[in-house]
């Protein structure tokens, strides 16, 4: 698969991640009545990554989180030549989520982008729990290592029973990250799902967006390092880098044939 298949493969499952997790923290959390709240919002984040997966990671590996990207190329897992195609692809994929959930919300009267935040991530008095920016730090580096450590996990080729639940896995722990720490940061644990909103809430959340790049960036990288010591290889084995990693094999995605 060539690498312009797979960057859009990846614009594509971040614009999904954006405006189903973001989208469902906009525009559904605080309906009137019936607002789905952030056992809502966690699952809405879950579940598109779940779904992207499970659609588009024979394409790309699904990583749809320039973070999850670096973890990988620091476990030796994916080929750094790719890392910043992906990581631009990532970003324009939030970016344009953001541009058609602006564009949404909208269409009500009563929007306003800065004055609701718009799904942002902050810390201190933009944070939804008032948490400070150590906290706030602390949260992201640790929700994004064990984040990503679960990807490492699941997606390891010497467990292959894993592969095809591998996006089940991994939605779930999206899921509960949120749950732990929407209220402590609007959960980011992705530089790329940050910066789309970002443009939009305001300048707070740009001048805060830096700690969303470099958390996720810190927990990720720890987690690259941490899970080939914790399940290393084999004398004699060697890391295999793939060009293509794959969270759901090609195998498993195509039909089967027909008897």
């Amino acid at each position: 698969m060539s690498l312009t298949k797979r960057a859009f493969a990846e614009l594509l499952g971040t614009f999904w991640l954006v405006l189903g997790g973001c989208g469902a923290a906009v525009l559904a959390a605080k309906f009137p009545g019936v607002g789905i709240g952030y056992l809502g919002v966690a699952l809405a984040f879950g579940l598109t990554v779940l779904t992207g997966a499970y659609a588009l990671g024979a394409i790309s590996g699904a990583h749809f989180n320039p973070a999850v990207t670096v973890g990988l190329t620091v476990a030796r897992r994916f080929p750094s030549r790719e890392v910043l195609p992906y990581i631009v692809a990532q970003v324009l994929g939030a970016l344009v989520a953001a541009i058609v959930l602006y564009l949404i919300a909208s269409g009500a009267p009563a929007f306003d982008s800065r004055a609701g935040g718009f799904a942002a991530n902050g810390f201190g008095d933009h944070s939804p729990g008032q948490y400070s920016v150590a906290a706030a730090l602390l949260c992201e580096i640790v929700m994004t290592f064990m984040f990503v450590t679960v990807i490492l996990g699941v997606t390891d080729e010497r467990t292959p029973s894993l592969k095809a639940f591998a996006p089940i896995a991994i939605g779930l722990t999206l899921t509960l990250i949120h749950l732990v720490s929407i209220p402590v940061t609007n959960t980011s644990v992705n530089p790329a799902r940050s910066t789309g909103v970002a443009l939009f809430a305001g300048g707070w959340a740009l001048g805060q967006l830096w700690l969303f790049w470099l958390a996720p960036f810190v927990g990720a990288a720890i987690a690259g390092v941490v899970y080939p010591r914790v399940y290393p290889l084999a004398a004699g084995e060697r890391p295999a880098i793939e060009a293509e990693p794959a969270i759901l094999p090609p195998e498993a995605a195509r039909p089967a044939p027909a008897h």
